[in-house]
């Protein structure tokens, strides 16, 4: 949908500028034509009550009809058309909206047959699967006729359906039926799209749209009607206008190349929010329309809309250079956080415990960037207030904690360029670990093969290599338990199944000689956890620590992303003691505790009241 609007010239390009915005009124002296690549009309009593709804739910909240320029308007979906000719009277080939088309017109004859002595204008629908169609929109009351076939069935069925919601509104003295006209056909708009065929394909360029519009039901997005919006001709002086449509599309693009790049995206975006996008404008939009999950499609292009209809101006500046600078101003308030160190790490923090940044975008105006920071701390501080040493692996603040501590060890580091990568930690999914493995109850049946090639990986120092280089490998050590153990591991892996007495045997051998066996402490508690992605972590699930910590510092040197903390862990540079680097003993526990501690010491404690 992005290429249609963005193709200048392009055969069936939707352009930019020719958004309008139009009222049912203006319609009424049309003729449309829906071609037989469309399906018939479907909507069921459901979809029509709710537009009726809708339409009465506006009324009431605005009050008597106004033609004034800047009165509230209802904004219904997007209908996209083609100019055309048949029979030498011009027509609009309907690509994209026809049920709404049909809806309305329904509505619009049911008016005529109750309420006015001569009908009021109306617009007509031709459609090409049924020439007499026009003749039985005209009857739609008429149920012998209807069940002529299954649309003209539909349709009957909406008429009836509006007919019992009329009556229903009457009973219950909620309104008159005369009153939603004036509503309907001067308050009610259509998002309306002309399709620009430039290259003289009329006959196949209107359904490579609708084809590209409604497989799988792709609607336009919020941001790309807003750029229409934004560019449409009428919004700029008649001298200004191509030169400001191009300085507002050149500073879109901008925007959008930033937010592509997902350093900059994923310290703004939360990946548990279930909107996603594909053009990720349209979440700086949202956010500054407060768009809920819950909302409807359209929310934020409507807010828009309403926004736009109600900014006044001199005669020498025009709405959409003022609205297009709030949105500018929105944004560089992330851009200038990002390209700060201390807030990008503690935004990006919040961020990632489900703070919403709409709520920190407002919290920072009206304060200097001292109190802002002030303000981001104590924030910091509600996410992981308490005493750290009673966390373990199913407390919920014990990965905001291991987060925290790989953050703030970065912004203790005053010289160094570094940051913290949110969009690999987001992206990779990152898991809370065992830095001491668990039991072999822990190592299913599944995982044997694997596990006992990591062991067999550490002993020989290769790493998935072949059957004749282990053997070679494994001849090569030096006499002494280790051989003995990479000798066992070899016999075993060409077995389709390592039984269970053999394996915890000879777990049990690996166990001890890693001194892994009987240490003390709680396997669960947070000092015996890091921070590792899910990939590195399921590719040594329930290793032992000399395993873990070749294949962690493996993929450090490789160039393969290891988070700070984690990597100091398994270097042990946290440890008091730097003797037996490949064993994990209780003191190291102990002095990794320490360490988190104090690096937390400033987030920990209560911070100083606001000033």
């Amino acid at each position: 949908m992005q290429e249609l609007l963005n193709t200048p010239g392009e055969a069936g390009a939707l352009n930019d500028a020719d958004l309008t915005l139009l009222p049912i009124r203006d319609l009424l002296k049309s003729r449309f034509f829906i071609p037989a690549y469309q399906r018939g009309y479907r909507w069921t009593n459901i979809q029509v009550e709710q537009l009726l709804d809708d339409i009465l739910e506006f009324k009431k909240l605005n009050g008597p009809v106004s033609d004034a320029p800047d009165a509230p308007f209802y904004c219904l979906q997007p209908v996209v058309v083609k100019k055309r000719a048949r029979n030498g009277q011009p027509e609009w080939e309907v690509i994209d909206g026809q049920q709404r088309l049909t809806t309305i017109l329904i509505i619009l004859h049911y008016f005529n047959k109750t309420e006015f002595k001569t009908e009021r204008p109306l617009y007509h629908i031709q459609y090409q699967t049924r020439p007499d169609s026009e003749t039985f929109l005209a009857n739609l009351e008429d149920a012998a006729l209807a069940a002529g076939n299954i649309d003209y069935h539909h349709m009957h069925l909406a008429y009836q359906t509006i007919s019992n919601w009329f009556d229903a509104l009457e009973e219950a003295h909620i309104g008159e039926r005369s009153e939603l006209y004036p509503v309907l056909v001067k308050n009610i708009k259509v998002i309306w799209y002309q399709v620009d065929d430039s290259s003289g394909r009329s006959d196949t360029v209107p359904v490579e749209v609708f084809t590209r519009l409604n497989i799988g039901k792709i609607a336009l997005t919020n941001s790309e009607l807003i750029k229409a919006l934004f560019l449409q001709r009428g919004n700029f002086e008649n001298g200004k206008v191509t030169a400001r449509q191009l300085q507002i599309a050149a500073e879109w693009d901008t925007i959008e190349k930033q937010l592509q790049d997902d350093a900059f995206w994923f310290f703004i975006y939360d990946i548990a929010n279930p909107l996603k996008y594909e053009n990720r404008i349209e979440y700086i939009f949202d956010l500054m329309k407060g768009k809920q999950p819950e909302d409807e499609h359209y929310h934020t292009f409507n807010r828009f809309v309403e926004e736009l209809a109600r900014t006044r101006l001199p005669a020498d500046r025009d709405k959409a250079s003022l609205l297009w600078t709030e949105v500018k101003k929105y944004f560089l308030s992330f851009e200038e956080w990002f390209g700060n160190k201390e807030f990008y790490h503690l935004v990006g923090f919040l961020v990632d415990c489900r703070v919403p940044i709409s709520t920190l975008k407002k919290e920072a105006e009206g304060r200097t960037k001292k109190a802002f920071r002030a303000y981001l701390d104590r924030q910091v501080h509600e996410q992981v207030k308490g005493d750290i040493a009673t966390l373990d692996y199913d407390h919920q603040n014990t990965r905001k904690v291991l987060l925290l501590f790989n953050i703030q060890t970065l912004l203790a580091t005053r010289n160094a360029d570094f940051r913290f990568p949110f969009y690999r930690y987001k992206k990779d999914n990152w898991d809370i670990e065992h830095v001491r493995s668990r039991t072999a109850q822990q190592v299913t049946a599944g995982q044997r093969h694997h596990w006992l090639t990591g062991v067999l990986e550490y002993c020989t120092g290769l790493r998935e290599t072949t059957a004749e280089h282990q053997q070679a490998a494994v001849a090569a050590l030096r006499e002494g338990e280790e051989k003995v153990i990479a000798q066992q591991i070899l016999a075993i892996l060409p077995e389709k199944r390592v039984g269970d007495n053999v394996f915890e045997a000879l777990y049990k051998r690996i166990s001890q000689h890693f001194r892994e066996h009987n240490l003390p402490g709680d396997i669960d508690h947070i000092s015996n956890l890091a921070l590792l992605d899910s990939g590195t972590n399921r590719s040594y699930k329930n290793a032992m620590f000399p395993v873990k910590r070749k294949r962690i510092l493996d993929n450090d040197k490789t160039g393969i992303f290891v988070p700070i903390c984690t990597r100091n862990l398994f270097s042990k540079s946290y440890s008091s003691r730097m003797s037996d680097l490949i064993y994990w003993e209780a003191s190291d526990a102990a002095d990794y505790l320490l360490a988190m501690q104090q690096t937390l010491e400033l987030y920990l404690k209560t911070p100083e009241p606001a000033q």
